[in-house]
């Protein structure tokens, strides 16, 4: 496949900039890959599509505070830091993207906080706008990440044009996340409110996790026409026994298994086995899913609705074959279905 084969036309009004009032009243397109169909529905309505003894795969990774905003020293010119990753917590050494890159060097000092209170210093350049930063701070590792985190602000996609508010802490997040490590939050699951969680238990549908920690690679431009040559950014997942053993026990006994998002589709095809079970997995994928692509696992997906050559979205169209999803895709357009990790939700089944 190409990459021009995923360009559509997506007005800007229909990026969401905000998530819906409650996490389950979102839309819900129902997309049936036998028969073509497509049903439009709120989102609370998915429990219909599942019965007892059904399994619901989640990522359960919690998003940090990533993005944040200080000095440069001397200067004072306003610098964005986005906090990729922690390279050793005993050196306070984080691997960071910096903008303006061009004014950043080796050396500098950048301060933090209203009275400057965090200061840290570049001491590699490890891309053209990464660099690694070494936190000056006399203190325990608890006490400083906690200060560390609190300069932070969620770190919202660049295609919502705002700047985070107090309650995309809570929204831009997963009700049941609890391993902290990514940068992207995974979108569909944000759209399981307690009471639909609750309502899914009662009607005997299993829940399963999957951990996978999204970085910026999920956004990253794919500069490749021909999709073969394109390399995705590694992202650390674990598979754990629990996991494999409740997915692998209801493919034995033929009951549906949801992937609730385009990270834990991803999972799962990166801890797959030959026979079509899961195995323990636990390291990094740099998995790269697109047309055409047979899962062996996953029989339903929950995801939201992605901008055009997104990943995500060739992912998804690798699960409800392209030309259909093409297809919805262009009817969510027409009906107004809001896209982007605020946006809506498509059930492919």
């Amino acid at each position: 496949m190409k990459l021009s084969q995923f360009k559509f036309n997506l007005p800007e009004e229909l990026i969401a900039q905000y998530p819906s009032p409650e996490r389950d009243g979102a839309r819900l397109m129902v997309v049936h890959r036998k028969t073509g169909q497509i049903e439009h529905l709120v989102f609370k309505d998915i429990l219909q599509f599942f019965d007892d003894g059904d399994v619901m795969v989640f990522n359960d990774t919690q998003v940090f505070p990533a993005r944040l905003y200080g000095q440069k020293e001397k200067t004072g010119a306003r610098i964005e830091v986005f906090l990729l990753r922690e390279l050793k917590s005993d050196n306070k050494l984080w691997d960071v993207l910096v903008e303006p890159a061009r004014k950043i060097r080796i050396g500098n000092k950048l301060y933090f906080g209203d009275d400057d209170s965090m200061v840290a210093e570049v001491i590699d350049n490890t891309t053209s706008r990464g660099r690694t930063l070494r936190f000056l701070y006399d203190g325990p590792h608890d006490e400083f990440k906690k200060a560390l985190y609190d300069l932070g602000h969620t770190p919202l996609p660049d295609y919502i044009h705002r700047e985070a508010e107090p309650e995309d802490a809570d929204r831009y997040q997963t009700i049941y996340a609890a391993k902290e490590g990514a940068v992207v939050a995974p979108a569909a699951g944000m759209h399981f409110s307690r009471e639909l969680l609750k309502r899914l238990e009662i009607k005997g549908i299993k829940e399963a996790f999957v951990t996978v920690h999204s970085g910026l690679g999920t956004f990253r431009e794919i500069d490749v026409e021909d999709l073969t040559k394109h390399r995705m950014d590694s992202e650390q997942m674990i598979a754990d026994e629990t996991l494999i053993n409740t997915v692998n026990n209801a493919k034995d006994e033929g009951k549906q298994v949801c992937a609730v998002g385009a990270s834990v589709l991803r999972g799962i095809a990166s801890a797959v086995t030959m026979g079509g079970h899961m195995k323990l997995y636990d390291g990094w994928t740099n998995k790269f899913i697109f047309p055409p692509y047979e899962f062996t696992v996953a029989t339903s997906l929950v995801t939201n609705f992605h901008l055009p050559y997104s990943t995500m979205l060739m992912m998804t169209a690798a699960f409800g074959g392209y030309d259909l999803i093409m297809s919805a895709y262009k009817t969510a357009v027409e009906q107004g279905y809001k896209f982007g990790a605020y946006g809506d939700a498509m059930l492919i089944i």
